[in-house]
Formats: C-alpha cells, sequence, structure tokens
C-alpha cells in the first residue's frame, strides 16, 4: 500500500501591513500542497523588524521540509535552536510560525481550531472596550456611547494635564514626539496621576450605576506602596479587575498588594517566559491572565497556560491592543470559546482597511466577539491590498519614547 505523501513546510515569510498606521508582521507558511497556507500573528511592534529577520533567517531554513502536523516538536526545536531561550523577538517569530501551523492543522481538517481542542464552551466572547478623554466628563460620556452600542465591560482613562497619561490622547503624541525626550510631553508623575485615577472612578460609579463593568490600567507606572494604596482607594468602585499594578520585575510585591487589598487584579502582557508568571497563578495572587499570546510563542504555550490556570481559578483575559493582528484576535477567540475558565476578552475595533487587508476578521457585536465558524483561524491575508499600507516612518521604527518624572528618570512605559 503506498504511503501518502506528507505536507511539508516549503517556505516560512512575512507580510508587513498598517492598515491602521500600527505596525503588524503576519507569517505565511507555504506548504507543498497547491493552495494550502497558513497565517500567523507575529506584530512586536516595537521590534518588528527584528522578528521579520529572525522568521525569514532563521526560522524559515531551520523549518523547511518539517511535517506540518508536528506543531508540538516544531515549537520545542525552535525555542532551543538559538540556544539562549526568552525573548520578545524569538518568541514572536516562533509564534508566527506556531499560529499558522495550527491554521494548516485546521484547514486540513476543515474545522475551526477551537474544534481541534475541545470545542465551544460558549457561543461568544464577552469583550472590554477602551474610553478616554482629556477630562473625566470626556471618559464618563465615552462610556455611555459604548454602553449604548452594547458594551457592558469598559475600561477607562483619563489624562492627567500637562502629563504623558497611559492610554490618552496625551500618550499619543509622547509617541509622535521622539526628537524631545525630555520635553513637558513626555513626563509623567505617579501621585498626580493616582489622585486623578481615584475621581475618575468616584464619578464614573456615581453616574453610570452599578450594571456596567469598569475596568482600569495603571500600566505598571506606579512604586509599589501607591500601586497598594491605589488598590485600595479604588475598592469602593468595584472594579472588573485593576490592570499591571505593578511591573513583573516586581512581583514578589504581589503579595503584599493581595493581603493589603481584595480589589481583582489582572498582570501578564510583559511576560515572556512561563518562570516569570507561575508563581503568581499558583499562589492565586492575580485574577486574570492577561498575556499577549505571541509574546510567549503562540497559541500551543497560551493553551497550556489556561489550562494551568483553570487549576487555580484564574480567569483568562487576553491581550487585544491595536497592534494584534485579526490572526491573532482569532486566536485569542480560539482560546475564549475553548477554555472553561475564560473571563474576558480585550478589545480593539478594526478599522474599515484592517477589514479589507484581513478578510474575516472576527465581529464584534452585542458586546462580544463572534467567530466565523470557518476553519483554521478563519482570517485570510489580502497581500496586494496589504502592500498599499507600509509601515510608517518613524526615527525608532517604533520604539517606545522614554516616559520620565520631572527629576528626568526613566519610568516604565
Amino acid at each position: 500500500m503506498m504511503k501518502a505523501m506528507s505536507t511539508r513546510i516549503e517556505r516560512i515569510r512575512c507580510i508587513r501591513t498598517a492598515p491602521a498606521g500600527i505596525r503588524l508582521v503576519a507569517v505565511r507558511i507555504e506548504t507543498n500542497q497547491p493552495g494550502l497556507y497558513g497565517l500567523g500573528c507575529a506584530t512586536f511592534t516595537q521590534r518588528p523588524l527584528a522578528v521579520v529577520e529572525a522568521v525569514e533567517q532563521y526560522l524559515d531554513p531551520f523549518l523547511r521540509g518539517r511535517d506540518v502536523s508536528e506543531i508540538e516538536d516544531i515549537f520545542r526545536a525552535s525555542l532551543m535552536s538559538s540556544y539562549w531561550r526568552n525573548g520578545p523577538v524569538l518568541f514572536n517569530a516562533m509564534s508566527g510560525v506556531d499560529m499558522a501551523l495550527w491554521d494548516i492543522k485546521g484547514k486540513c481538517a476543515s474545522m475551526p481550531v477551537y474544534d481541534l481542542v475541545g470545542g465551544k464552551c460558549r457561543m461568544s466572547a464577552p469583550v472590554y472596550i477602551h474610553t478616554t478623554g482629556a477630562e473625566i466628563d470626556d471618559v464618563i460620556e465615552a462610556a455611555r456611547r459604548e454602553m449604548d452600542d452594547g458594551f457592558r465591560h469598559i475600561r477607562m482613562q483619563v489624562e492627567v494635564p500637562g502629563q504623558a497619561t497611559y492610554g490618552t490622547e496625551s500618550d499619543l503624541h509622547t509617541h509622535q514626539n521622539v526628537d524631545s525626550p525630555t520635553s513637558p510631553q513626555n513626563v509623567f508623575e505617579p501621585n498626580d496621576y493616582a489622585r486623578r485615577a481615584c475621581a475618575l472612578f468616584e464619578r464614573a460609579r456615581a453616574e453610570l450605576g452599578d450594571e456596567v463593568e469598569l475596568l482600569h490600567d495603571v500600566h505598571e507606572r506606579v512604586p509599589c506602596s501607591l500601586a497598594i494604596q491605589l488598590a485600595k482607594d479604588l475598592e469602593p468602585y468595584r472594579l472588573f479587575f485593576l490592570e499591571d499594578a505593578l511591573p513583573p520585575e516586581d512581583i514578589e510585591h504581589f503579595r503584599w498588594l493581595r493581603r493589603h487589598s481584595h480589589i481583582p487584579l489582572a498582570m501578564g502582557e510583559l511576560f515572556n517566559n512561563p518562570n516569570e508568571f507561575t508563581p503568581l497563578i499558583k499562589e492565586r495572587l492575580i485574577d486574570f491572565i492577561r498575556i499577549h499570546i505571541s509574546q510567549i510563542g503562540g497559541f500551543t504555550p497560551a493553551l497550556k497556560v489556561a489550562h494551568f490556570c483553570e487549576f487555580f481559578g484564574v480567569r483568562t483575559a487576553w491581550h487585544g491592543p491595536g497592534d494584534l493582528t485579526p490572526i491573532g484576535f482569532a486566536a485569542n477567540l480560539a482560546l475564549d470559546l475553548a477554555c472553561p475558565n475564560f473571563g474576558i476578552q480585550e478589545m480593539s475595533r478594526f478599522n474599515r482597511a484592517t477589514e479589507d487587508v484581513f478578510p474575516g476578521c472576527p465581529e464584534v457585536r452585542d458586546g462580544c466577539l463572534w467567530p466565523n465558524g470557518r476553519p483554521g483561524w478563519g482570517v485570510d491575508l489580502d497581500e496586494e491590498l496589504a502592500a498599499k499600507f507600509p509601515f510608517p516612518d518613524h526615527p525608532f521604527n517604533g520604539a517606545w519614547p522614554a516616559i520620565r518624572r520631572r527629576d528626568g528618570s526613566v519610568l516604565p512605559p
């Protein structure tokens, strides 16, 4: 009996595009089967060109000829191939490959990826949306508009006057102000921010009522003692979660934060290696894991993280920023649908250009993200159209300019 020819990798390459003005990197694996290819997300928008180099100059020659079905072995071999393991460039490159292989596997099985890993636990994934404004009134009005549009989980950020406040228009100006890193636009003072955040949520809870779930991102910009005080001060406003109260370098301090406040805690978008976050999960020091799945190597390790979290009562809240391709959102959604310990999905809306470049984008409707039910990720990529949205010019190729205190010292971004 003649053995059927296996499906093998013929080429791995990157597609760079920026339909929303944000640098995106997608990976395409071409196979020896006519018309069969897979797509993955490898976006590391602060170092996109380094990821492209890692994929095309290192992983492509290393993996050509491999059987596409051997996803776990390819992940392990790729991880060990650089000898030094860990780091966002390697992991984003590996993620693009890993997701593309899962896309191929789903297409070969004529099934969505979520059906390959146990099937749906829910029909759609509730999302939280971002609201921001220069003044507290602006943020509250923006939240009302989102509530009218069906959203019931809303992240709120407000500017600190004259400062580069994370998640607001003032922070976007910081990205553009790269020629003057010590400009007042790039200044951030933690105490000013903490007072402003408390004022925002006092007003928001009083004016928006109890039915809406409110979220907030500290973005690791405050010292431990202030993070603890902020968490305590925000307790009366019953946040759905407080995100990144501390940086990953200070995870030991989560023990103190947990002792002093019962506010739900979310953490994880800056993690790379499982050794960084397993203590937080095992000791139940966080309530939501917020990993950016391409940052840890793709769908394969993210699925393991989700199952590990389930045993310790930690829910998922995968990172879903604007610098995630719709392919990455589809991978997030597959985990959201298939994992019983799903908590919430962060969502950044797709603009029309993004929907055109990536046909099959998951649909946002009634405050939820919905799958299209197509095989693999269900998302394609129009390369001819993608080429019409090149990376925008930037002197640092996307790197985040320094955020500083008034004394000039650098803070986390």
